[in-house]
């Protein structure tokens, strides 16, 4: 077996672990995925941890799980990513992206200690062009307002011109460029399709749905009963589908000049590859859509992870996994260290077979809403106990996520005069600790109508139809969840919200 002394990171944004391939799906075609998968470890039992978005990637570059006690934000004062570890061993680090939310505001500082980085712009909410090409109509949107896609999207000529083929078709560049030239690196490619808008070219955009007339529907409502209110149709629902469907076709194509690349110039040999991603994508799963303010089923937090390790045979690991053990692998790989509070475990033992597992539990969930304990078996949502208060955000780099549709001071309220110094779990450096109670003006993150606790058997019911909580059962996972909060040291007010005594 050959250690690795470079590693390739592939994350493609909201994938869909049940309709890859190599994960048994059938409806949408992923050849390069497969093709992947056929020579790497496929992780059975991966999960989200921070969601969504910006939180999945502070797990990923930060490996701080922070979602129990801030929303959406840039990478804090106290800590740093993994590449600014990696500059200092000397191993060169590349960012290619067209993930908008890492060059806007609660993105700051996750790219700018990668020796280099290149923005492909345009995608979602990418703020590139002052006026629209007037030749291009448009798309539904879904009930949505202007986006700043709306401006960008008319500009692009052909299939090339799209953000997501650009983006994986410099990062062969960089290998064609680059590779043989380090003595060490990290290619980071934070590809931002299958992300919504499903706005693809022909062929993709009529692939998996020839007979749609009119324009394509790419932007899906966020919303749980989108077709039982008559948001959304039968037929409206399969053209969405059908929509993501080729997006993740035309992206998984253009994946495949990245492994082109990687056959042409040996990388296999001496890198370790990964493929992952941040969360899924509900296209109508028990009628929900998006990723709107419901628990984390299936769909959304059980991820694809799959590792190419030179000297390691392809398979599958069924060990417990999550965002943060990335981070961990990572730092394992190259041998540095953090120099903050993680909460990753390195998943080099059990690539190499040396492990069967590296944790019985993990954390997953959006702050404010529902905390969901995951382990081999069972996943427990606690929700709040009664209104959603008292709620705790801890920063010092007070920022928000842009959300184009709210004013910024809508979307996460200024502190106010309760704020007080305190410290974020693990470090020492004061940070901002604000408390909103009941009737407060919260985060956007937290309006949701919570739906009381919730306990499924995964093994026994992977659809989670069947709510355990009420049962003994609960209290056994109430008390394992008590436990992990007491370790993660969270705020006390997290302890209230959910009515659980530390």
């Amino acid at each position: 077996m050959t250690a690795p002394k470079n590693a390739i990171v592939i994350l493609l944004d909201s994938l869909n672990r049940h309709m890859l391939g190599a994960y048994g799906g059938t409806e949408f075609e992923t050849p390069n995925l497969d093709r992947f998968a056929a020579r790497s470890v496929r992780f059975t039992n991966h999960y989200t941890g921070s969601l969504p978005c910006m939180p999945a990637r502070h797990d990923i570059l930060c490996g701080a799980m922070d979602f129990l006690w801030r929303a959406w934000g840039s990478v804090e004062i106290w800590e740093e990513a993994i590449t600014a570890a990696l500059g200092r061993a000397g191993v060169a680090t590349q960012l290619i992206s067209d993930h908008p939310h890492l060059f806007e505001t609660g993105g700051e500082n996750y790219h700018t200690d990668f020796t280099a980085w290149a923005y492909e712009r345009g995608h979602e909410g990418d703020a590139w062009k002052t006026r629209p090409d007037p030749s291009w109509a448009g798309a539904p949107r879904m009930g949505r307002g202007h986006m700043p896609y709306d401006n960008s999207r008319g500009w692009f000529r052909g299939e090339a011109d799209f953000p997501g083929p650009r983006t994986m078709a410099a990062a062969a560049q960089w290998l064609d460029d680059n590779a043989g030239h380090h003595d060490r690196f990290m290619l980071f490619i934070d590809e931002f399709d299958p992300h919504e808008p499903f706005d693809t070219p022909e062929p993709w955009a009529s692939k998996y749905d020839p007979d749609w007339e009119g324009p394509h529907l790419i932007w899906p409502p966020y919303m749980q009963g989108a077709l039982a209110k008559g948001v959304l149709s039968e037929r409206d629902a399969r053209q969405l589908r059908a929509s993501y469907g080729g997006k993740l076709s035309m992206i998984d194509h253009w994946l495949g000049k990245v492994l082109d690349a990687v056959d042409r110039h040996g990388p296999w040999d001496d890198t370790l590859i990964m493929v992952c991603t941040d969360h899924g994508h509900y296209l109508g799963e028990k009628d929900i859509w998006g990723k709107p303010g419901v628990p984390v089923y299936q769909p959304l937090a059980h991820i694809p992870l799959m590792i190419s390790h030179p000297g390691v045979a392809p398979g599958e690991r069924a060990a417990l996994t999550t965002a943060v053990d990335l981070h961990a692998t990572l730092l394992d790989l190259f041998g540095v260290e953090a120099a903050h509070r993680t909460h990753g475990h390195s998943l080099l033992p059990v690539l190499r077979e040396e492990a069967a597992s590296v944790r019985d539990w993990l954390l997953t969930g959006v702050w404010g809403r529902e905390v969901h304990l995951v382990t081999d078996r069972y996943k427990y949502a606690r929700g709040p106990v009664g209104q959603n208060g008292p709620l705790s955000m801890l920063s010092n780099r007070w920022s928000t996520m842009p959300t184009h549709v709210v004013s910024r001071d809508v979307a996460l309220p200024p502190p106010d005069d309760r704020a007080f110094l305190d410290h974020m779990p693990g470090s020492a450096i004061p940070v901002i600790h604000q408390t909103w109670e009941a009737g407060d003006p919260i985060p956007f993150w937290a309006r949701f109508k919570p739906s009381g606790h919730r306990l499924y058997d995964l093994i026994a019911d992977p659809r989670e139809e069947t709510n355990l909580a009420g049962s003994p059962l609960e209290a056994e996972a109430a008390a394992l969840l008590t436990r992990a909060l007491v370790e993660l040291e969270v705020p006390a007010s997290q302890f209230e919200r959910l009515g659980l005594a530390r």
